[in-house]
Parts: structure tokens; sequence; C-alpha cells
């Protein structure tokens, strides 16, 4: 298992890329499927993102989405809390 960080989360994915792919695609399918009781919409974004960790084009578009939601959010795009210094003291 390989641990990949996906914004402040990380999951333990398979190392080979024939399981991350049918793992992919399963949840893909599953959020297609969402309408069913045990199945949830939630699959398919999730499912994407597990595609795009061997696409080196979804990786690229993946990572500028990254940076975009965290400079969105007001931390740079680097996990740091804007305004704040080394010592915890407001800048």
């Amino acid at each position: 298992m390989t641990v990949h960080r996906i914004g402040k989360h990380t999951i333990r994915l398979p190392r080979s890329r024939f399981h991350r792919q049918l793992m992919g695609w399963s949840l893909v399918t599953g959020g297609i499927m969402g309408f069913l009781p045990i199945l949830g919409f939630w699959m398919l974004p999730l499912g994407l993102v597990v595609l795009s960790i061997d696409s080196p084009r979804m990786r690229r578009v993946r990572r500028r989405l990254s940076v975009r939601w965290g400079r969105w959010n007001g931390n740079g795009g680097n996990g740091a809390k804007k305004g704040v210094g080394k010592g915890g003291d407001s800048v």
C-alpha cells in the first residue's frame, strides 16, 4: 500500500497500477449508480481522484485545482495559515 496525500487527508492505495485503476473504476461505477440504497454519488469524485493518480494530465489538473483551492481558502496553497507567524502570533 502506498500513501497519497489529497488536501489535508491521506489515503492508502494499492501499489499496483492495475489495482488502483480497478478500485477507481469501481468507485466511478458505484457513483453512477448512486441512486441505489448502499451506493452513493460521493463515490464518483473519489473514483476520479483515484484514477487521476496514474494519469499525468489529470495529475497536473488535480494539482492546479489543489493550489487554487488553497489560495481561495487563504493559505497560499501550501497549507500554512495566512497571517500567522512562526510562533503562532498574528502578523
